[in-house]
């Protein structure tokens, strides 16, 4: 990683746009470069910093990460982006960021960007709509996950409750979408969403509540 002082005053991005040259020369006095190489960790989840980073070249990857491993990207961020704009409320950092390819970094402490969004209300309103913009996106991952989920408990509730009958599996039992609803913990509408698809994809028929099974059922969608 190498470090220096010389941040140009048109190469902070969108996020300070508007403001007049003297007071984006001001804050590009206060920040330091970095540079980074590739697959390298900029900051770590759970870490305890609070600097803004602004990318002038390269691109990261947001991510969270269990103990197991798995990875989950939230976002992908190029030149003129920005993160760690939340450990302004003195928390953990909230993800990790690694390069995907080498990139460098204006990076401002976060006592001068509390500053800087005391003095500055546009820039402040430019913050929260962009983290409107995250929390709707991970809302969006986190009902794509739930529907993961419960695809697979409708396979796993429709396969224990088949019995084999002229070659293929049904269904014998009155199966109600309300009553497949309850015990899997799940809406009515998202169980008769995932009972559409199955149909279309040639998995299942469904006529008058009886259910066959034509094919080996996906775990997960």
């Amino acid at each position: 990683m190498h470090a220096s002082v010389n941040v140009s005053s048109h190469s902070l991005g969108p996020l300070f746009s508007g403001l007049p040259e003297d007071e984006l020369r001001e804050i590009a006095s206060k920040a330091v470069t970095r540079t980074y190489a590739r697959n390298a960790v900029v900051i770590r989840q759970g870490d305890l910093t609070g600097s803004l980073y602004v990318i002038l070249s390269g691109k990261v990857k947001v991510c969270l990460g269990d103990e197991s491993g798995k990875e989950l990207i939230l976002d992908i961020k190029g030149a003129g982006a920005y993160f760690g704009e939340m450990a302004i409320d003195d928390g953990p950092r909230s993800a990790t960021v690694v390069t995907l390819e080498q990139a460098r970094f204006a990076v401002i402490s976060k006592s001068d960007f509390a500053h800087i969004l005391h003095d500055h209300p546009d820039i402040s309103l430019h913050v929260i709509k962009d983290l409107v913009h995250l929390v709707r996106g991970l809302n969006k991952s986190v009902s794509g996950l739930t529907m993961l989920d419960v695809y697979g408990r409708v396979s796993r509730l429709l396969l224990e409750s088949a019995v084999p009958h002229d070659g293929k599996l049904v269904i014998a039992e009155k199966l109600t979408q309300k009553e497949m609803a309850s015990r899997l913990g799940a809406s009515r509408e998202m169980i008769n969403r995932i009972l559409r698809s199955l149909a279309a994809g040639g998995y299942i028929n469904v006529e008058k509540k009886r259910i066959t099974i034509n094919k080996a059922l996906p775990p997960h969608w």
